[in-house]
């Protein structure tokens, strides 16, 4: 399906905020989710001085079919110095909103997670009013190694589904759709406000995915997003349909009566964009 249809095109422009945060980024020596999984958003997001930080290189230990990021099983050395780095980054940006998410580091021993804690306790340190959500991997369903990004006490949880169960053997073949679930039950039952996301277009039913909406509330998940899945190169997988707008509108709909707090439902919707109206809007 190479035809992109009217309402999956999006303008791309750049101003002085876009050439702004991407020197700042460059400054600190970050890496971002958003030029390095091609998000679409970016020329949006880099203009209004937001980015969303990826943290432990740019080379991942799995190859999830969807993700564009590179990977191999000897990933780049953990840069100690960066947790300093981003807090410095989201001053200078003038963020009050954070995402940090990363690779998935199956060679760590804790999955990455006391980097993610470094890095929420050193933003905080620095920006003491920036709300901070850690978007992380599953640690191989490790309560113990969750437990240390929970302790640095983030604003929410974020961890993505990212399809229906079904599709786990192409889409996420290294992962396990229960434990995530059960790392999103933990931190929720721990206090936590949680969060987690899906893409569609994949070859997905409906059902599939009210089914995924009712197990999220099954467990009080508090913020659900659903967006289009782009593929990001030619070595991803295919993108099997474009889904209408209204559609997501209709998602958006059921989501909200099924409990969520905020239902962020889009053809461009991904979990850390504009992720601070999960704390300003209702």
């Amino acid at each position: 399906m190479n035809k992109l249809p009217c309402w999956v095109r999006k303008k791309i422009s750049t101003g002085t905020g876009y050439q702004l945060t991407k020197d700042i980024i460059s400054k600190y020596g970050l890496t971002t989710v958003c030029t390095n999984a091609r998000c679409p958003n970016i020329y949006e997001c880099f203009e209004k001085r937001y980015a969303t930080f990826m943290i432990l290189g740019n080379i991942c230990t799995r190859a999830c079919g969807f993700c564009s990021v590179s990977h191999n099983k000897k990933p780049l050395p953990v840069d100690v110095d960066e947790p300093y780095h981003i807090a410095m980054a989201v001053k200078e940006l003038g963020l009050k909103y954070v995402v940090i998410t990363s690779v998935t580091r199956d060679d760590l021993f804790d999955g990455g997670a006391e980097h993610f804690s470094r890095c929420i306790r050193m933003i905080r340190k620095h920006n003491p009013e920036t709300k901070i959500e850690p978007l992380v991997p599953d640690f191989k369903g490790n309560i113990e190694h969750l437990e240390i990004v929970l302790e640095a006490l983030p604003d929410i949880f974020s961890h993505n589904l990212e399809t229906v169960p079904a599709l786990y053997p192409d889409v996420r073949p290294q992962a396990n759709y229960k434990t995530s679930l059960k790392m999103l039950e933990y931190a929720k039952k721990k206090g936590f406000p949680i969060k987690s996301g899906i893409m569609v277009g994949l070859g997905e039913t409906k059902q599939q995915i009210l089914e995924v909406m009712n197990d999220l509330r099954n467990i009080d998940c508090d913020y659900f997003v659903i967006g289009q899945y782009l593929k990001p190169s030619s070595e991803n997988l295919d993108v099997k349909e474009f889904i209408h707008p209204d559609i997501f509108q209709e998602y958006r709909i059921i989501g909200e009566k099924l409990g969520f707090k905020k239902v962020f439902s889009g053809v461009f919707c991904r979990s850390s964009y504009m992720a601070e109206l999960a704390f300003t809007e209702k």
